[in-house]
């Protein structure tokens, strides 16, 4: 029990590290909450102070996902689920506990008036540790739609939703062994529904048509500005 409850608090307190305030407010002298949509998180520093700034901060909160599933969580020895009296045989039941409570701690922060930001990118980082082909899969569709909406939110809705499909799919209809396959199908249905919920602005601005698109993808300016060039000098 105690060393859950210590992975438990670690976990969240690692989650909580409000990566785009100390950013925008140390580095850029901003409060990242005070422009563009509000939100302290990565998606929110891409728009306002770019997109390198913004893919740096993306990855750091994926890294407090991966870093609690893939560390923390190796502090766990006691084989007891505390109250209910049953071994745990799946140390990815303990990843899960690690991974969420990170991702909680992300979203509701500690260290900043429990507001923080929505999770997509902590939640990548848990999920890259504990179940990679399904995290891949989940990665080229938010990239599809990226590439073609040009709106983050509905990219990354659609990957939330994608990582549960694959699993159901790769099981039922590939028949692939998936280790731990019914904890993670359960778990990946949590955290799809959690991170529609924190997406549920978004999704009303969607419905109205007012969410905020990207101007430009980055990896695809160059190319793009090439095809005018070549255009014009023909």
């Amino acid at each position: 029990m105690e060393q859950l409850a210590i992975i438990i608090i670690l976990s969240y307190l690692v989650g909580s590290i409000p990566t785009s305030i100390i950013y925008s407010k140390y580095i850029r002298g901003i409060d990242i909450r005070q422009h563009g949509s509000g939100n302290a998180g990565g998606t929110n520093i891409f728009r306002v102070l770019g997109w390198k700034p913004g893919v740096g901060v993306i990855l750091f909160d994926g890294l407090k996902g991966f870093f609690a599933v893939a560390v923390i969580a190796r502090l766990y020895y006691d084989p007891v689920i505390p109250g209910s009296g049953t071994i745990i045989e799946e140390f990815t039941l303990v990843q899960i506990i690690a991974g969420a409570s990170a991702i909680l701690g992300h979203i509701w922060t500690v260290f900043a008036g429990f507001k923080g930001g929505k999770g997509i990118a902590t939640a990548a980082g848990m999920l890259v540790g504990i179940a990679p082909v399904e995290f891949a899969v989940s990665l080229i569709i938010f990239t599809i739609v990226l590439i073609t909406s040009r709106v983050v939110s509905l990219g990354s809705i659609s990957a939330a939703v994608a990582f549960p499909l694959t699993l159901l799919f790769r099981w039922n209809v590939f028949e692939v062994e998936i280790q731990d396959y019914s904890i993670l199908v359960y778990f990946s249905i949590a955290i799809a529904i959690l991170l529609i919920f924190t997406h549920r602005s978004n999704i009303k601005r969607l419905i109205k048509g007012t969410e905020n698109r990207l101007t430009s993808i980055p990896f695809m300016k160059n190319k793009k500005s090439s095809g005018q060039k070549e255009t014009q000098s023909s």
